[in-house]
């Protein structure tokens, strides 16, 4: 019985390989020119990007360095700076205050601060101006 079962098996599969080589070449033969220009199309395609990768010049990024000068000439102490930073990041007065350890009011003392160093009276012009000078990223 276990043999018959694998020949019977065996012939269902040789069967159904016919039936898709037929098929295959039933394809091949009826659409021959879709697919041969289908196979040119993502052979070139191919070809463009990986030309394009070895010709295109890498970018390098510099790294950024803080601009000292305009923070000296400012007059903005570390912990506002420190301040600015997470403002940047998008957090709440809330959030900044947790993460520095500080009260709400210093946060907001501290931001006073910034906003009239900066010569700004929000928080996204704070950090334009701060990106515009390089004093965050």
């Amino acid at each position: 019985m276990n043999r018959s079962t694998i020949l019977y098996g065996a012939a269902i599969a040789l069967a159904a390989l016919l039936l898709q080589w037929l098929e295959f070449q039933y394809t091949v033969r009826f659409f021959s020119t879709e697919i041969y220009i289908i196979l040119i199309a993502i052979l070139f395609t191919v070809l463009g990007v990986w030309v394009g990768n070895k010709l295109t010049p890498k970018k390098q990024v510099a790294e950024f360095q803080r601009n000292e000068e305009a923070l000296s000439y400012l007059g903005i102490s570390e912990r506002e700076y420190d301040v600015l930073l997470l403002l940047a990041e998008g957090l709440s007065n809330k959030e900044i205050a947790e993460s520095l350890f500080v009260s709400l009011n210093t946060v907001k003392t501290h931001l006073n601060n910034l906003y009239s160093k900066l010569e700004v009276s929000r928080r996204t012009q704070a950090v334009q101006k701060a990106r515009e000078l390089r004093l965050i990223a």
